[in-house]
This record gives structure tokens, C-alpha cells and sequence, in this order.
């Protein structure tokens, strides 16, 4: 079984075409890599609703196991994602949270300013990345070896029938 995967990229200029997105192909290209069928995938300005609308709307599917957040993570006033995402949230999951932190300090003591959070909302697993390209690839390899196994939790599985 493949992890049904959505990818929402968070950023005023990238939304609005004037830069080009680096941080949501860097993520579809590595759930591809590891196996994860990404079956959604857009950009939506740093707004509360627009960043609710859309994973609203993607937790709707009920076969979605996954969405992964990228940018809005930082101490910029725009930057509202965790803002947005706490409350779509129904089950934090703080031990993800600080996993990545913890190991993405080791490649960067600006990892200690993301404020990115992940948790459960229904049956689909919630995760903020930050919109830096370098941290994006460095947190999914971090992800990627607990990612299996917490979607097959979440989703009362045996923990070998999820692959990546």
C-alpha cells in the first residue's frame, strides 16, 4: 500500500508566479523517490484561509494518508502556517516536531527558528516543512524513516503493509 500524498506549498510570491517554487518540487521529488504516490499538489499564499481552504479540502479525500506543508514556518509576520494548521489539527504529534528540529540543528543552528508543527486531523497526518530548499531535503530524509510506520498507526494497520 503507497502513502497518498499532498503536497502544499505556502508563499505569497510563488503563488502570485514572480519566484519560481523550489521547496514543493524538492518534496514531490522525494516521495516519488521513496515511494509515496503524491496525488496532490498546489501553491497557496501566505493566508490563514487560503492555506485552511485548500487542506480542508484535501482532507475531504477519504483514501488521502498524508499532507506535507512547505513555507510560512518562520518568525516573518506572514508566516502563519502553524497558525493555520493548529487548529485543523485534532492530535498533535510534538515528538515528530522536535525529531526534526533536533536532527535539522545538526546541518543548520537556524533550524531552532522554525515554529513548524505536524499532527493528525481525521485519518490523514499533517506536517509543516520550512520553505528553505536545503532544510526541505534534509527534513524528509529525517521523515521518511518514521513515516510508515506512523501512517500505519494512524490508520490501524499492521505496520509492514505500508511501503515507501
Amino acid at each position: 500500500m503507497k502513502i497518498r500524498t499532498a503536497i502544499l506549498t505556502v508563499s505569497d510570491r510563488s503563488s502570485r508566479g514572480e519566484r519560481e517554487d523550489l521547496s514543493g518540487p524538492i518534496l514531490r521529488s522525494k516521495a516519488l523517490e521513496n515511494g509515496l504516490d503524491v496525488v496532490y499538489f498546489a501553491i497557496v499564499p501566505d493566508e490563514l484561509t487560503a492555506i485552511q481552504n485548500q487542506i480542508l479540502a484535501w482532507c475531504a479525500d477519504p483514501k488521502l494518508d498524508l499532507i506535507l506543508t512547505t513555507g510560512g514556518t518562520g518568525f516573518a509576520p506572514r508566516d502563519v502556517t502553524p497558525e493555520a494548521v493548529r487548529p485543523l489539527i485534532e492530535r498533535l504529534t510534538p515528538g515528530v516536531d522536535e525529531l526534526i528540529r533536533r536532527r535539522a540543528q545538526s546541518f543548520s543552528v537556524h533550524a531552532a527558528l522554525s515554529r513548524a508543527i505536524s499532527g493528525i486531523r481525521g485519518k490523514v497526518f499533517i506536517i509543516n516543512f520550512p520553505g528553505n530548499p536545503k532544510a526541505c531535503n534534509e527534513d524528509f530524509d529525517t521523515l521518511i524513516e518514521i513515516l510508515p510506520h506512523a501512517i500505519a498507526l494512524i490508520n490501524e494497520l499492521p505496520p509492514n503493509v505500508i511501503g515507501h
